[in-house]
C-alpha cells in the first residue's frame, strides 16, 4: 500500500531535495526500508551499523510516536503519512 513519508529538511538533501516520498509498504520497517533503498545515503543518517534506528530519531505515522505504537513493525493503512523527526540538541546560556 501507498504511504507518504516525510523527510525533514536537514535530510532532504541525501534524498534528492524532495520534502516527501511515496513509497510501497505494511510497516514502518518496510517503508524506511524502502525509502533508504531509493535514497541510500539516507540510511547512515537513520540507522545505527548494527541496523537499529537512531536513538535521536524519532518516528511518527499520523502524529503517533511510533515507540508508543509496535514501533518499526507498526503496521500502516493505505494513506497513512510517516514522519522523520530528528532530535535538535544544544543552545546557547544566557
Amino acid at each position: 500500500m501507498a504511504v507518504k513519508v516525510i523527510i525533514p529538511t536537514p535530510l532532504r538533501a541525501y534524498a534528492g531535495k524532495q520534502e516527501s516520498v511515496e513509497v510501497q509498504a505494511g510497516t514502518v520497517a518496510e517503508a524506511l526500508t524502502a525509502l533508504t533503498g531509493k535514497f541510500g545515503d539516507l540510511k547512515k543518517h537513520l540507522f545505527s551499523d548494527d541496523g537499529r534506528l537512531r536513538s535521536f530519531v524519532n518516528v511518527y505515522v499520523n502524529d503517533e510516536d511510533i515507540r508508543y505504537l509496535q514501533k518499526d513493525q507498526t503496521k500502516l493503512r493505505e494513506g497513512d503519512t510517516i514522519s522523520i523527526v530528528p532530535s535538535i540538541a544544544g543552545g546557547a546560556t544566557n
